[in-house]
């Protein structure tokens, strides 16, 4: 799964669905995501109407069909996620920086013109 894993947070697909859906699972909110008044997870999984969700490109990149789409969603919630990588998830989302190796560090920060990792703390030393 953590191959699964790195090939969907590569792509950036914001904050991984599978670490989105399971938050109020994790939180102890609800025992499935199903049980979640506000999660995606129905529309995703059972095709649900949702006239507040647009599918996202990478969703509608699952299968050709509906029922391709919902089957290979579901199959994303088949592995339990290791807690450290929804730890990085968090600390790269919330710092706004990228979650993958630093040969896609680099592609990213030059296609942006920016810096993309977590940067050294304090203030920079001053040479006299």
């Amino acid at each position: 799964m953590e191959r699964l894993e790195g090939r969907w947070l590569r792509v950036n697909w914001g904050l991984s669905p599978f670490v989105v859906e399971l938050n109020p699972v994790r939180a102890k909110m609800v025992k499935h995501p199903l049980d979640y008044k506000w999660s995606s997870y129905r529309y995703h999984v059972q095709g649900e109407e949702n006239n507040l969700l647009t599918p996202h490109f990478m969703y509608e990149s699952l299968g050709e069909t509906a029922d391709q789409r919902q089957r290979n969603y579901r199959a994303l919630f088949n592995h339990e996620l290791k807690p450290k990588f929804v730890d990085e998830v968090r600390k790269a989302t919330n710092g706004n920086y990228v979650l993958g190796d630093g040969r896609f560090a680099e592609q990213i920060s030059k296609a942006l013109k920016r810096r993309v990792i977590r940067g050294k703390p304090g203030r920079p030393v001053v040479k006299s």
